[in-house]
């Protein structure tokens, strides 16, 4: 019988699997229903709404900015999956998810759908509850940076 302390690196190893499949998994199918109608109409609002999405969605148009926005998440599910052949990469797409999650989350404030009109900045609408889980999201991809980069080792 194994010790204690095994038995917990265990499971933080499991946990740690499962959180990297998830996020990647996330990624990966979101990113893939860019390329669907309904969601390029779900985005509108967000996009519309964004300083940094609002010109860029005003050049290349609804449909292009989300098939980017998907082949970019695409990238990043990727990259975070590869961690067993490539866990530098893994971290650039871990990286990657950071950044993503650190702009969904500006949609908070940029997005007044985020918010129930008339009850205060903190009645959040079913937008905003689906914006606020990216924090777990932003979580994971941290700690799945921090994994990959220790996989990695030191650069030489």
């Amino acid at each position: 019988m194994g010790t204690r302390h095994d038995r917990t690196d265990d499971l933080a190893a499991v946990g740690s699997s499962v959180l990297r499949c998830a996020l990647a998994t996330n990624i990966l199918w979101i990113g893939a229903l860019k390329f669907k109608r309904y969601e390029v109409e779900n985005d509108e609002p967000l996009l519309t709404s964004s300083p940094l999405f609002a010109r860029l969605r005003a050049r290349v148009g609804a449909q292009k900015l989300n098939r980017l926005i998907g082949v970019t998440e695409i990238g990043v599910g990727s990259l975070i999956a590869a961690k067993p052949l490539a866990p530098r990469a893994s971290a650039i797409g871990s990286f990657g998810a950071v950044g993503m999650f650190l702009t969904t989350l500006s949609f908070l404030a940029t997005t007044s759908e985020a918010r129930q009109k008339g009850h205060g900045i903190l009645s959040l609408s079913l937008l905003g509850q689906f914006l606020l889980k990216d924090t777990v999201l932003l979580g994971a991809a941290l700690l799945t940076a921090v994994e990959s980069l220790r996989a990695a080792g030191p650069r030489e």
